[in-house]
């Protein structure tokens, strides 16, 4: 991307989307990728199909930083003791 071009902005996601788990999300991207690959649906239906898949691309993104954020490392001092690190990714 040259200099003075910018990113566009992302749209907010579905709230159909924002309510999915993180299994249920991944679940419905890879029903998705397979009917994608399968290549028989109209153009229109894959466009919007490429669409959603990409938002629950998204979706699964951020549920794992959030997961990633939350994780702790247990970690034993030189003194014996235990205490608890963010993660370092």
């Amino acid at each position: 991307m040259s200099p003075t071009m910018t990113k566009p902005a992302l749209s907010p996601l579905p709230p159909d989307i924002l309510k999915l788990s993180f299994e249920d999300a991944l679940t419905e991207l890879e029903k998705l990728v397979r009917q994608l690959e399968d290549g028989k649906a109209k153009l229109d239906d894959a466009m919007s199909a490429y669409e959603r898949g990409m938002n629950l691309r998204r979706h699964c993104e951020a549920k794992l930083r959030e997961a990633q954020a939350r994780i702790d490392q247990i970690a034993v001092g030189p003194d014996g003791k235990v205490s608890t690190t963010p993660f370092a990714s």
